[in-house]
Protein backbone atom coordinates (compact mmCIF):
# COMPACT_ATOMS: atom_id res chain seq x y z
CA UNK A 1 0.00 0.00 0.00
CA UNK A 2 2.83 2.39 0.82
CA UNK A 3 4.59 1.88 -2.51
CA UNK A 4 1.33 2.60 -4.35
CA UNK A 5 0.87 6.02 -2.75
CA UNK A 6 4.55 6.96 -2.70
CA UNK A 7 5.05 5.98 -6.36
CA UNK A 8 2.13 8.13 -7.42
CA UNK A 9 3.56 11.06 -5.49
CA UNK A 10 7.04 10.59 -6.93
CA UNK A 11 5.66 10.62 -10.47
CA UNK A 12 4.42 14.12 -9.64
CA UNK A 13 7.78 15.09 -8.17
CA UNK A 14 9.57 13.98 -11.34
CA UNK A 15 7.16 15.88 -13.57
CA UNK A 16 7.40 19.01 -11.41
CA UNK A 17 11.19 18.87 -11.53
CA UNK A 18 11.09 18.57 -15.32
CA UNK A 19 8.91 21.68 -15.42
CA UNK A 20 11.27 23.58 -13.14
CA UNK A 21 14.25 22.59 -15.25
CA UNK A 22 12.44 23.92 -18.31
CA UNK A 23 11.84 27.27 -16.61
CA UNK A 24 15.29 27.66 -15.03
CA UNK A 25 17.50 25.93 -17.58
CA UNK A 26 19.84 27.69 -19.92
CA UNK A 27 19.22 24.83 -22.37
CA UNK A 28 22.57 23.15 -21.88
CA UNK A 29 23.10 19.53 -22.93
CA UNK A 30 23.21 18.18 -19.35
CA UNK A 31 19.86 19.69 -18.43
CA UNK A 32 18.26 18.21 -21.54
CA UNK A 33 19.60 14.79 -20.60
CA UNK A 34 18.36 15.39 -17.04
CA UNK A 35 14.85 16.05 -18.31
CA UNK A 36 14.88 12.88 -20.39
CA UNK A 37 16.21 10.79 -17.49
CA UNK A 38 13.60 12.21 -15.13
CA UNK A 39 10.91 11.34 -17.68
CA UNK A 40 12.16 7.74 -17.71
CA UNK A 41 12.20 7.81 -13.92
CA UNK A 42 8.59 9.01 -13.83
CA UNK A 43 7.69 6.05 -16.03
CA UNK A 44 9.44 3.65 -13.63
CA UNK A 45 7.46 5.05 -10.71
CA UNK A 46 4.27 4.82 -12.77
CA UNK A 47 4.97 1.14 -13.53
CA UNK A 48 5.47 0.55 -9.79
CA UNK A 49 2.15 2.25 -9.10
CA UNK A 50 0.28 0.21 -11.72
CA UNK A 51 1.84 -3.09 -10.63
CA UNK A 52 1.03 -2.27 -7.03
CA UNK A 53 -2.60 -1.62 -7.95
CA UNK A 54 -2.65 -4.91 -9.87
CA UNK A 55 -1.30 -6.74 -6.79
CA UNK A 56 -4.23 -5.37 -4.75
CA UNK A 57 -6.73 -6.74 -7.25
CA UNK A 58 -5.27 -10.21 -7.80
CA UNK A 59 -6.84 -13.07 -5.90
CA UNK A 60 -3.89 -15.44 -6.24
CA UNK A 61 -1.62 -15.32 -3.20
CA UNK A 62 1.34 -16.70 -5.19
CA UNK A 63 0.94 -14.09 -7.92
CA UNK A 64 0.63 -11.34 -5.31
CA UNK A 65 3.91 -12.38 -3.66
CA UNK A 66 5.75 -12.43 -7.01
CA UNK A 67 4.30 -9.06 -7.99
CA UNK A 68 5.31 -7.48 -4.70
CA UNK A 69 8.91 -8.69 -5.07
CA UNK A 70 9.05 -7.19 -8.56
CA UNK A 71 7.50 -3.97 -7.31
CA UNK A 72 9.99 -3.67 -4.45
CA UNK A 73 12.93 -4.14 -6.83
CA UNK A 74 11.62 -1.64 -9.38
CA UNK A 75 10.82 0.89 -6.67
CA UNK A 76 14.33 0.71 -5.21
CA UNK A 77 15.83 0.97 -8.69
CA UNK A 78 13.71 4.05 -9.42
CA UNK A 79 14.73 5.69 -6.13
CA UNK A 80 18.44 5.13 -6.78
CA UNK A 81 17.99 6.37 -10.34
CA UNK A 82 16.22 9.50 -9.09
CA UNK A 83 19.02 10.33 -6.66
CA UNK A 84 21.61 9.84 -9.41
CA UNK A 85 19.75 12.10 -11.85
CA UNK A 86 19.14 14.80 -9.23
CA UNK A 87 22.82 14.73 -8.27
CA UNK A 88 23.81 15.11 -11.91
CA UNK A 89 21.40 18.02 -12.41
CA UNK A 90 22.54 19.71 -9.20
CA UNK A 91 26.18 19.62 -10.31
CA UNK A 92 25.25 20.85 -13.79
CA UNK A 93 23.35 23.87 -12.45
CA UNK A 94 26.16 24.93 -10.09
Amino acid sequence: MHIFTISAGLVGVCLTTIGLLRVLASHSRVETIGEELLSANALLFMVCCLLSFWSFKTSSQRQRVVLRKIIDGLFLLALVFMVAVCTMVAYAIV
